[in-house]
């Protein structure tokens, strides 16, 4: 049996798992062909398999949250929340368990079903430049987010992140302005210059405003020959947000992989997107998806420092966090090339 594990304890995080799921599904175990995957910053996502008599083998991902993260929706919050959209025609994986107890795994986590396909970004384009299919799977991410966006906030899980009841662009704004300060990052003039621009530009949602997922992007995706198979990464979710949102974060330069000339993700021009965003019952704005798309590449320029610093200051040490700082002066660059006049 192939294990992995988890720090220095005795037992073996497929150990560990089989001792969870046998407790869950009543009957012994045996997880096999565990995986590591490279994906993400803060959280740790498995592959595995599990066997268990009576049951056809399971394909299986296990999300752990590690203790210092600093998660932003719990897994419980997440895990409800992706049930909700997966319920309402959302291609989410199906979450088979969670549990908040981190001495079970070392840290909350939850259980989901593997979806085969692609979520490595240059694995991503070059699927779909072979296939054909780039503009095939942004329209059917529009179709997914206006799904999305069409659930109730009404419906939202209890504890799903809330950013109160400013409209979304202010509270948006406020909320970066705090970070920047905090940081220490007022005296970089692009920054400056970007919140300048964002705040002479603030839009009017006009009272259209959506539960969002808030990191759909090249990156979250799995992707497969046929298309566009799941979103993935829901622990930034809020309650209310601008619908916009949604639709600029996977149209920033940042999340291209050097296709630049495909708005979408690198592998689709925006106008796919569009289409299967108002033709599932979207109302696509450009006006408020160009000022989302500005304030995305500032928040993630300040997300970036933000990561770096943890990493320094050794609040989330991680090789991961420690490389993003790199990527900030890029970011930068962006935001002056959006907001030139």
């Amino acid at each position: 049996m192939t294990s992995l594990h988890l720090t220095g304890n005795e037992a073996t995080l497929a150990e560990r798992l089989e001792a969870f799921l046998a407790g869950l599904w009543g009957l012994p175990v045996s997880v096999v062909n565990v995986t590591a995957s490279s994906a993400g910053a803060r959280r740790r996502n498995v592959a595995f398999d599990a066997l268990c008599e009576g049951r056809s083998p399971t394909g299986l991902v296990v999300t752990i949250v590690p203790e210092g993260a600093g998660g932003l929706n719990t897994v419980a919050s997440e895990a409800t929340m992706r049930a909700l959209a997966r319920a309402c025609g959302v291609p989410v994986p199906e979450v088979v368990a969670m549990s908040e107890d981190a001495g079970i795994l070392g840290g909350p986590f939850f259980i989901s079903e593997r979806v085969d396909g692609e979520t490595v970004p240059r694995r991503v384009l070059r699927l779909v430049v072979g296939n054909g299919n780039g503009e095939q799977v942004a329209g059917q991410l529009g179709t997914a987010l206006a799904r999305l966006h069409s659930i109730s906030p009404e419906l939202a899980p209890p504890g799903l992140i809330d950013p109160g009841p400013r409209p979304p662009a202010e509270a948006a704004l406020g909320d970066l302005g705090t970070a920047i300060v905090d940081l220490g990052l007022a005296d970089r003039p692009a920054l400056a210059l970007g919140m300048k621009w964002l705040e002479r530009h603030l839009p009017d949602t006009g009272g259209l405003t959506s539960i969002v997922h808030t990191d759909v992007r090249n990156g979250n995706l799995i992707v497969g020959p046929d298309g566009l198979r799941a979103i993935l990464d829901w622990e930034g979710s809020r309650r209310v947000g601008d619908p916009m949102e949604d639709l600029a974060w996977p149209a920033l330069r940042m999340w291209r992989f050097r296709s630049d000339e495909l708005e979408v993700g690198g592998f689709s021009p925006l106008q796919p997107l569009v289409d299967g965003y108002n033709e599932a019952g979207g109302s696509f704005d450009m006006e408020r998806f160009e000022w989302w798309k500005v304030l995305g590449t500032l928040r993630w320029a300040v997300g970036l420092y933000g990561q770096a610093s943890a990493h320094l200051n050794g609040t989330f040490p991680s090789i991961v966090m420690a490389a993003s700082g790199r990527r900030v002066p890029e970011m930068e660059w962006d935001l002056l090339m959006l907001i030139r006049p």
